[in-house]
């Protein structure tokens, strides 16, 4: 087998939580080896809580205390345990294979516990077994610091550890496999003619995946767009999906729609504020004393009538207690929700938020707030109607139909 093409193959918790998901893990690793690539595997912890070593199980044992060095070293134990069982049995079922934490794959990372940075990864040691012919078995989630403490990387930390390892080894193929057969025009679960998307750009996935798409983290699909990584999301029983790359042309205006969870809805109304770097001081010490309290804010719109912005859950107590002594009327509406609407072909393509506003007013449903980027229309709705949403925009621009090929 020739060593000069790489691939790396991550399997989530599910594709290794049971001898017989883990044995079908395999298969999908000899399939690429016997097509030729040195091939890297990067692991999550076995299975979800409840299961033993599922990282939410162990974080109960500290009473959910994380973002420090210690909550560090006994989360990245679910998958060292996962990489050591994966490996030894690989290699019993006839691969040789050796486990690595991710300090060992050389992945080095900033110091911000629970969440941290990936800084590069020095993938030496990879690279030498690669050349030997084993399967090196990386502990995804984590790294290490400079001065070698141990680092988890957050949410998605597994997804983030392989596409930082393929790029870093120059791998031609980087798989992704979970439990569903890659990236869908919507939740499956809420709309029944949900598809596949068999190919999306990366900037697509990334704006998908920041929108609500769970089947790749947002910032595993952000590091893959800043460094140009293409991949494939994959089912492991299928060993389909959907592959991510640059330059996809859809034919199509929109590829998929997403939703969010329940939102509060904030508008400001400037006061009697008549000096406009008195009013420009006003808002800076709004969005200061957000930042501060640590709340995110979303879907932003600043205009000569005042601000209006969405922010997680029920918070309209808590908005007002921070800015209740500003000269700013704060107008507040809770129980919302937002659709996300994705596409590269919506670039320079003209009545696209004409198309989704009637989508969605011929579904009667309201439309409380809208904001736009270059490939994603968001639009803030009650809660109540999120589905029916939905449901409207991916029926109006026909995505559960296959694209036309030209």
């Amino acid at each position: 087998m020739s060593h000069g093409r790489r691939a790396v193959l991550k399997f989530g918790g599910t594709s290794v939580a049971t001898r017989d998901q883990r044995a079908l893990a395999f298969a999908r690793i000899r399939d690429a080896r016997a097509d030729g690539f040195a091939t890297a595997a990067v692991v999550s912890a076995m299975g979800r809580a409840p299961a033993p070593y599922a990282t939410d199980t162990l974080l109960e044992a500290i009473d959910g205390r994380s973002g420090s060095a210690n909550a560090d070293m006994l989360l990245a134990c679910g998958e060292m345990l996962a990489a050591a069982i994966f490996a030894d049995e690989l290699t019993a079922a006839g691969v040789p294979a050796r486990a690595l934490s991710g300090a060992n794959a050389g992945i080095v990372t900033d110091a911000h516990y629970g969440d941290a940075k990936i800084l590069r990864v020095d993938a030496e040691r990879i690279e030498r077994l690669l050349d030997e012919g084993i399967v090196p078995v990386v502990a995804g989630f984590q790294g290490a610091t400079e001065d070698g403490v141990l680092t988890t990387l957050g949410r998605g930390g597994t997804d983030l550890s392989a596409i930082a390892i393929g790029h870093a080894i120059d791998a031609e193929r980087v798989d992704i496999y979970t439990d569903v057969s890659g990236a869908m025009t919507a939740d499956p679960r809420r709309i029944e003619r949900a598809r596949t998307i068999e190919r999306a750009s990366l900037e697509e996935m990334t704006e998908l995946a920041e929108h609500g798409a769970k089947v790749m983290h947002h910032k595993a699909a952000d590091y893959a767009q800043r460094t140009q990584t293409p991949y494939t999301i994959k089912g492991l029983a299928t060993d389909r999906g959907t592959l991510v790359v640059d330059g996809v042309d859809h034919h199509r205006p929109v590829t998929g729609v997403t939703s969010s969870g329940r939102l509060t809805w904030v508008r400001i109304i400037r006061g009697d504020i008549e000096n406009p770097q008195q009013r420009m001081q006003t808002e800076l010490e709004m969005f200061r004393r957000m930042a501060d309290a640590g709340i995110s804010i979303d879907q932003v719109s600043i205009n000569q009538a005042g601000a209006s912005f969405v922010v997680q859950g029920d918070s309209a107590s808590a908005v007002r207690a921070l800015l209740g002594d500003l000269n700013l009327a704060v107008r507040v509406r809770e129980g919302c929700s937002k659709i996300s609407v994705v596409g590269s072909g919506m670039r320079g393509t003209p009545g696209v938020v004409l198309q989704v506003v009637t989508a969605l007013s011929n579904a009667d449903v309201e439309i409380i707030h809208c904001t736009d980027s270059n490939i994603t229309i968001s639009i803030l709705v009650p809660e109540a109607d999120v589905q029916r949403a939905e449901a409207a925009v991916h029926d109006h621009f026909a995505l559960n139909e296959e694209e036309a090929r030209t």
